[in-house]
């Protein structure tokens, strides 16, 4: 299978993480999987896609968490990776106000592809760098508030367990309001609601 047919399978949940480099992208997805943090983590130059599964009432779903490149030059190019994508973390490093500001650009840069996306969340990543931080927790969260998201502040390096149950909950929240199915069974579902309206039709009329 690749990894176009792994996305769009009835079990399994693209979700992909936003936002210039050196926010920490990689580092989260890392730390989310189980891998140590890596403080020597390069820049991401291409996009990189992870794993990891979740049982949600008893169903084992696939999370596959995608690491988009961040640089400016390279945003046209990552457009061909958010197809699919039912869940979008919005990541900026609270030690730069300008990953924070440039977030605007990157939720523009979403709707214009995706639309309304199910679900999205902003993440303030390295807190732990608090006696740098430019940009408060509260300044954070009220932008979240202003776009519909939810919001953590967190840090790669120290809060692992934190940032995995948050995108626990994320997905299950998904799981639970959207469910997931795939092509097939929503054309097979419109084409059976569709006869079983005009078979009313015909009765009633």
């Amino acid at each position: 299978m690749d990894e176009d047919d792994e996305e769009q399978s009835q079990n399994s949940i693209k979700v992909i993480l936003v936002g210039d480099s050196g926010t920490g992208k990689t580092n989260l997805i890392g730390v989310a999987t189980g891998q140590p943090f890596n403080p020597e983590s390069f820049t991401t130059i291409n996009c990189s896609y992870i794993q990891f599964k979740i049982n949600i009432n008893e169903t084992e779903y696939k999370v596959n968490l995608w690491d988009t490149m961040g640089q400016e030059k390279y945003k046209s190019i990552t457009k061909i990776f958010f197809k699919n994508a039912k869940i979008v973390l919005f990541v900026y490093d609270v030690t730069q106000r300008e990953t924070f500001n440039s977030l605007t650009n990157w939720k523009k840069i979403i709707d214009d592809i995706l639309g309304n996306v199910h679900l999205i969340a902003v993440v303030a990543n390295k807190c732990d760098l608090y006696l740098k931080e430019q940009v408060k927790e509260e300044e954070g969260k009220k932008y979240a508030e202003e776009i519909g998201a939810k919001f953590i502040y967190t840090s790669a390096k120290n809060d692992a367990k934190n940032f995995r149950a948050f995108l626990e909950e994320i997905v299950k929240e998904y799981v639970i309001k959207y469910g997931i199915k795939n092509e097939k069974e929503i054309k097979i579902n419109k084409k059976k609601l569709n006869q079983s309206g005009n078979n009313q039709k015909r009765k009633c009329c």
